[in-house]
């Protein structure tokens, strides 16, 4: 299964991450519209960015969250009815919604785009064994 691994102890907080993840999906630079996020909660930085779980696939009414042959956790477009479920339910918050930039909601898909811009190694994209 491939995930994003996340070295927060590495992380300076740079945002090159988020900004290189909101321009390949939305061609802006916004934080808000990144699919990784980083917090800083009085002093301890944290990155937010899907493990892949799957726990976001079971509430979803329409069957719109699949795993791919990589074990990612997609969404499929066509099948979403834009319930958000899946947002209120997700159990890391690392599923997100726009509603004016998107009608669908979005999270890290594993590409790998914030973990090549990233400049300290804090992220990287790694396959683990798929979990049971």
């Amino acid at each position: 299964m491939r995930i994003m691994h996340v070295n927060a102890e590495k992380c300076v907080e740079c945002g090159a991450c988020m900004e290189a993840c909101s321009t390949a999906y939305f061609k802006e630079k916004s934080p808000e519209l990144s699919r990784v996020k980083i917090l800083n909660n009085t002093g301890f930085v944290s990155v937010n960015i899907c493990s892949q779980c799957g726990a976001c696939m079971a509430v979803c009414p329409t069957q719109a969250l699949e795993r791919d042959a990589n074990g990612v956790v997609q969404l499929r477009k066509e099948k979403c009815t834009s319930c958000l479920m899946c947002v209120g339910y997700c159990p890391a918050a690392s599923m997100f919604f726009d509603g004016d930039k998107q009608t669908e909601p979005f999270k890290c898909i594993a590409c790998g785009i914030c973990a090549r811009k990233c400049p300290t190694g804090a992220l990287e994209l790694i396959n683990v064994p798929a979990k049971a």
